[in-house]
């Protein structure tokens, strides 16, 4: 058994064309042992279903004690999308810079009712790829957490966003509030050790 499935790994889900080195989601990817992002053929095309699948399929790969996502624009809408098909195995996230669904003429139905698990949302009034009253509507369907990050872009490395502590601290709380729910890691049993005399 590893060690993994006692941990809360973070399940790291980009945007479109996927998140590059000096993205803040590959930096906390490198700050987490075990975190793992979906492997995708092609991070540009963006379907959430085709999306939602591979979400799926990443977890089934891998064991852990518990999920936490970290989501930025288009995998924010994948994420809703795996939880609207039924999918459970994420129990909490951190969502940021939201795509509007219009952008890819996709139904907004399909991506705008509650989530099972609680999650953050992190907005930005001036972010070009959702409006702050848009995001704030998707927040308040998923039943997020909002927290404004004033006017910070779509919150990206071009936006200035490579390594972001407050990232860090919103997934911490996620990552602590599961972790404080699993049940303890077994100890390993260890032979008792044999004493020798000589006479």
């Amino acid at each position: 058994m590893s060690s993994f499935d006692h941990d809360v790994r973070l399940l790291i889900l980009p945007g479109l064309h996927g998140s590059g080195s000096d993205h803040w989601q590959s930096w906390l990817e490198a700050s987490y042992p075990g975190a793992v992002r979906p492997v995708m053929s092609d991070w540009g095309h963006a379907d959430a279903d085709r999306w939602a699948s591979h979400i799926d399929l990443t977890l089934a790969q891998h064991r852990a004690g518990g999920w936490v996502a970290v989501a930025h624009s288009f995998g924010c809408l994948a994420l809703a999308r795996y939880a609207a098909r039924g999918g459970r195995a994420v129990q909490g996230a951190l969502m940021v810079a939201p795509a509007n669904p219009d952008r890819f003429e996709l139904d907004e139905r399909l991506v705008d009712g509650p989530l099972p698990f609680p999650s953050t949302l992190v907005t930005s009034d001036n972010d070009p790829w959702m409006s702050p009253a848009d995001a704030r509507y998707f927040g308040e369907r998923w039943g997020s957490q909002i927290v404004g990050a004033g006017e910070a872009g779509h919150i990206n490395p071009a936006a200035g966003y490579g390594p972001w502590p407050l990232g860090r601290q919103l997934v911490e709380r996620h990552v602590q509030r599961l972790s404080a729910n699993l049940p303890r890691r077994p100890r390993e049993q260890t032979a008792p050790m044999a004493l020798g005399f000589a006479v």
